[in-house]
């Protein structure tokens, strides 16, 4: 029993790390790569091809998060004896899940349709989209990050 507490921790961890750490690559160094070197009708089929593979690990990221963060909550005693910083990255990763839901079920798909019909413009908008909102995901990870080494003290 005394390796739950630690592989619950682990688990959580190891999916921020891909969850975040995979939008801060993507961001940085994928998408700006890809924009200098290819043109749209080879970038874009291969920046949503990359972000669907990405898309299924994440999924599996949010879920293990979510699972492991309330298990480490109820295991802890529950929301009643939990630090604000656990409350704070509770709400921080529900609204980060809520996007990333809506980035999944709205331009991702829209990305992929364009990038079938080889409608390049459309495409292009659909990506750039989905861009902000994985900018707006990418901040709000660092920040629950940040609760997350820092909250405690407050």
């Amino acid at each position: 029993m005394k390796f739950v507490y630690p592989l619950l921790l682990f688990a959580h961890v190891l999916g921020v790390v891909v969850w975040v750490g995979g939008m801060f690559l993507m961001h940085v160094a994928v998408r700006p790569a890809a924009v200098e070197l290819l043109q749209p009708p080879a970038r874009l089929p291969m920046l949503a091809a990359v972000l669907g593979r990405f898309f299924r690990w994440v999924t599996i990221a949010v879920i293990v998060i979510l699972a492991s963060g309330l298990a480490m909550i109820f295991g802890g005693g529950g929301f009643a004896n939990a630090h604000v910083s656990v409350h704070l990255m509770f709400g921080l990763g529900l609204l980060m899940a809520a996007i990333y839901a809506w980035i999944r079920v709205s331009p991702f798909e829209r990305l992929k349709s364009a990038v079938a019909a080889q409608d390049w413009p459309a495409a292009a908008g659909h990506l750039d989209r989905l861009r902000k909102l994985v900018s707006t995901n990418l901040v709000l990870g660092i920040v629950t990050i940040g609760v997350a080494i820092v909250g405690r003290v407050l």
